[in-house]
Parts: structure tokens; C-alpha cells; sequence
């Protein structure tokens, strides 16, 4: 038997309830995983409150990270004892995810852990911090190099922003965080930003073409900020875009495009090739430290999940929630 949280429909009412289950339960996959830690992201609340629809089939565990140790395996890639993690891949929407003590997946989904990082560790970076990674993966390999110009974070104060803040700055590159709370400006500078700007200079309807400003951006917000941020890149720059929230619509022309060559990178981490998640995950371990690690989470109980999730959502918590699952 295993404790999971448990999402269900009964009478079309939605109820997520702390679950005991046997093992014969357990999802279709080809590794089984004791799990030591997962997370909660955003989209991990809304789906254990139900306030929007995150989950695609009932019953659901939610929880779209989770680390932990391999108790048994038909994958060729995975012994038992092997520290293991996943992101994304459809957890916690399609496919059974990590708020639970047991998780049987596909071992194609599984990467091993990198040797200097905790299971803690891969949790507090999450899908967040593998996700800010895409995106400056994508700036370098676009040839933005510190010295081409100053890099503008959107959304500086999310998970997202805040990790690409960090690795940019770790990186050399001179950083320009937006956001809408100016007293957060403390904060961001230690993790690195060089500049505060003002989320409102984006997030109104603007012109085709503005002036020429950030050599390169990342950007987690979407609609007219996007647009904004697209017409204020320079002459060959790349907006890496892996967000929306302010909305989904793209109100924009195509004049930063095809007058000044910008570049529109769409950031997928949940179907992501290993090969890429490999190639993040190994520049992660390199650049995060623990001091950062402690700056940027917060570790609650498996007990405290539920109502750690209702405190997200209401913004009562900041940063990377890590939910201990050993510890009810």
C-alpha cells in the first residue's frame, strides 16, 4: 500500500482526498519509482483545487515533478537503487504524477540524476528552473553572447524569471528583470538583475516596431507584453517565449520578424527530447548552488500539500514549493 494525493469526480463533484492505494493500482509504465520528493507548481494547484481543468482523466494524482529511487525496472536505462527524476511529460494531466509515495512510469521519461544535485535539489530547480534553462540555451545558441547587449526577463518575480535571472547573471550577461512589484527589487537584484523595469511599459498595446533595446529576452507572460518585448528586440536577437500569463493571444505584425530578422523561439518543456533535458540539466548543475537552492524554496510535508496548494494560488508562498513526501 502507498499514500497518494487522488483527484476524482463522484457525482460530477470534484474532490482531491489523501488516498491509500495497492500497488496493483498503480499506472501503466516500465519503472516503478519510491518517490522522495515533488513539487508544486501552479498548474499543481489548480489541479488538486479543481479551479481549472488541469486534469484530462479522472481518477488523477497530481503533481507534475517528482525525484526519487527505482524499486523495480523492465528499462534497459534503469537498475533498482538508481536516483531517478522526471518533468512534465503529461504528469499529473494524463498520466498519474508525483504527489505519491509510489510511481510507476515509462522509463523513457526518467533522467538519471546529475551526481551534484540532491533529490532536494531537482525539485527546487522543478520544471521552473529546467524550463529558464531552455530558454538561455536557446539565447546562446542563438550567438547572444554578454557582450551583444542587456537580456530582458519577463514575469522576473515567477519561477521561470526568477531562475533565468540567475543563470544569465552566473553567465555574465547584463540582466533587465519586468515585473509589477517594485518591492520585490531587492530580491531580484541579489539574484542577479542589473536593471528593474516596470511590467506596465509592456503590458498595454504598442507599436509595430520600437526602439531597439535588448539584444535577446526571455519571456513568460505572453499577449501584448510579447508583442512589446518582440518590437523592442535588436537587429538578429531571439525572444525565447515559454509563458502566458497575461493571456495567449499574440497581438503583434510581422515587422520585427522580416525588418529586423528577430527571432520567435517557442519553449516546450513537457515534450522536450531527453537530449535537450540532458543538455539543461548538466548546465543547471554547474551554475545552481546551495545558496540559491535555500534563497528560492520552500519545503512543506506530504501532509501539507493540499493546503499548501489553496496558499499558492492565493500568492501567500513565493518561490519553489518542494513537498517532502517521506515526512507526512
Amino acid at each position: 500500500m502507498f499514500n497518494a494525493l487522488y483527484i476524482d469526480k463522484v457525482d460530477d463533484q470534484y474532490q482531491c482526498t489523501m488516498t491509500s492505494l495497492n500497488d496493483t493500482e498503480l499506472a501503466e509504465g516500465d519503472v516503478t519509482v519510491k518517490v522522495t520528493y515533488s513539487s508544486l507548481n501552479y498548474k499543481d494547484g489548480l489541479a488538486i483545487t479543481g479551479r481549472s481543468p488541469v486534469v484530462r482523466r479522472f481518477p488523477m494524482i497530481p503533481g507534475i515533478d517528482f525525484a526519487g529511487v527505482v524499486e523495480s525496472s523492465q528499462h534497459p536505462s534503469f537498475n533498482p537503487g538508481q536516483r531517478v527524476f522526471i518533468n512534465g511529460w503529461g504528469l499529473g494531466e494524463k498520466h498519474w504524477g508525483g504527489l505519491t509515495e509510489k510511481a510507476t512510469v515509462k522509463g523513457d521519461w526518467l533522467l538519471p540524476i546529475p551526481d551534484a544535485l540532491s533529490d532536494y535539489d531537482v525539485m527546487a530547480v522543478g520544471t521552473a528552473g529546467y524550463t529558464a534553462m531552455l530558454c538561455v540555451q536557446a539565447v546562446q545558441n542563438h550567438g547572444i553572447t554578454p557582450e551583444s547587449g542587456k537580456i530582458l526577463v519577463t514575469g522576473a518575480n515567477g519561477g521561470v524569471g526568477s531562475f533565468a535571472i540567475s543563470y544569465l547573471s552566473k553567465l555574465g550577461y547584463t540582466v533587465v528583470a519586468s515585473t509589477g512589484r517594485a518591492e520585490e527589487t531587492p530580491r531580484l537584484k541579489a539574484l542577479g538583475a542589473d536593471e528593474i523595469i516596470d511590467r506596465a511599459s509592456l503590458s498595454e498595446p504598442g507599436r509595430a516596431l520600437g526602439k531597439e533595446q535588448w539584444a535577446a529576452a526571455i519571456d513568460s507572460v505572453g499577449s501584448h507584453t510579447l508583442a512589446n518585448v518582440c518590437a523592442s528586440i535588436q537587429y538578429g536577437g531571439i525572444v525565447a517565449a515559454c509563458g502566458l500569463a497575461q493571456g495567449m493571444d499574440f497581438p503583434s505584425s510581422v515587422a520585427p520578424f522580416i525588418l529586423r530578422g528577430v527571432t520567435l523561439a517557442g519553449i516546450d518543456s513537457v515534450m522536450c527530447p531527453n537530449e535537450k533535458r540532458l543538455q539543461a540539466w548538466a548546465q543547471i548543475a554547474k551554475l545552481i548552488d546551495e545558496e540559491m537552492i535555500q534563497s528560492i524554496s520552500t519545503c512543506v510535508s506530504f501532509s501539507e500539500a493540499m493546503e499548501s496548494a489553496e496558499r499558492l494560488l492565493k500568492g501567500e508562498i513565493k518561490g519553489r514549493v518542494v513537498v517532502d513526501i517521506q515526512h507526512a
